[in-house]
């Protein structure tokens, strides 16, 4: 079955950022969207332990631990990098003063109910600035495999994971397509081309509701 991989999911959803934007990238898998930034375009990221516009991840060797991210990844301070209180960044999550949030996800509900902290009862807790996150950002995406590794849908019509928040998340970009939530429906904007709308269906837990063209989801190799 193709595929994108994990890099051309995180290129995908980093073309959507528009310059100038204020983002929050979730640890891990997400964090790889600010490697594809558009050319001429520059997005401010925010951590929130408390960093603003940090930059690139530094040649190993010359990590600063002092300077790290969320997930605990050593990051760079380059012009115009901003050092605050772990409180007055989630004051800027909880203030709504991020335009976007991506993160990761178990499960998203054609709802957009998000499920990405914990996988149930024997799951280890990790919920970090999650729940703040998917209610102060201005739009909040997941970047997600479009199915599990035993090839259960992660699109689903309802979560059956703890929620991480109700009614948050508007774009998908997962490993087969981009959807968006409209209404409590999943609306396919783009597909493989590879897939036929049918496959692409029977990998999806809920209706792909088609509202104009699909287009193309094409990346390059990387």
């Amino acid at each position: 079955m193709p595929k994108l991989s994990n890099n051309q999911i995180a290129w995908r959803a980093a073309q959507d950022i528009h310059d100038g934007a204020y983002v929050n990238l979730g640890i891990g898998f997400p964090e790889k969207v600010a490697q594809y930034q558009p050319l001429g375009r520059e997005a401010i990221f925010h951590t929130e332990n408390g960093i603003l516009n940090f930059g690139e991840s530094p040649a190993p060797g010359y990590e600063d631990w002092d300077v790290i991210n969320a997930g605990k990844k050593a990051v760079t301070i380059k012009p115009g990098t901003a050092f605050f209180h772990h409180a007055d960044s989630f004051a800027m999550v909880r203030g709504g003063h991020l335009d976007v949030a991506i993160l990761g996800a178990y499960e998203v509900a054609e709802t957009g109910d998000l499920a990405n902290w914990s996988t149930g009862p024997r799951g280890v807790p990790a919920v970090g600035g999650a729940m703040d996150l998917v209610h102060g950002a201005k739009r909040v995406a997941v970047i997600t495999d479009h199915v599990t590794k035993d090839r259960k849908p992660k699109l689903v019509q309802r979560c059956s994971l703890p929620l991480t928040g109700v009614a948050c998340v508007t774009r998908v970009y997962s490993s087969h397509a981009v959807i968006d939530i409209v209404e409590g429906h999943f609306v396919l904007r783009e597909k493989l081309p590879e897939l036929s709308y049918d496959e692409l269906q029977a990998l999806t837990g809920a209706t792909l509701h088609v509202n104009g063209p699909v287009a193309d989801l094409i990346a390059p190799e990387l």
